[in-house]
């Protein structure tokens, strides 16, 4: 590694990781604030979990994974693969919790 670039990486503090952590921990909040002590019906509840949830998916998509830095094609692997996971994952829990496993 030459001098230029180990004093480049040695300068770099991570601010946008401290920024996509801050902004992860606040809509965690806001979430369990929602559905604590607020009384909205259901379906408003889970319309703004639903909202929250999907902002802090950008949140944590552009902030830590770097989505914004890769290339288009590259970027809709990952997010397919990401999907295709989280669907299994949720399908299967369902499936095992409705079967009374």
């Amino acid at each position: 590694m030459t001098e230029k670039a180990f004093s480049e990486h040695q300068e770099y503090f991570p601010w946008k990781q401290i920024l996509g952590f801050c902004l992860s921990i606040i809509l965690t909040v806001l979430a369990l604030l929602v559905t604590f002590f607020m009384s909205y019906s259901r379906e408003t509840t889970i319309v703004v979990i639903v909202a929250l949830a999907s902002f802090q998916l950008l949140v944590q998509l552009i902030m830590f994974m770097h989505l914004n830095e890769l290339e288009k094609s590259f970027q809709i692997a990952v997010v397919s693969y990401g999907a295709t996971v989280a669907i299994i994952v949720v399908a299967g829990t369902i499936w095992i919790m409705e079967s009374g496993m």
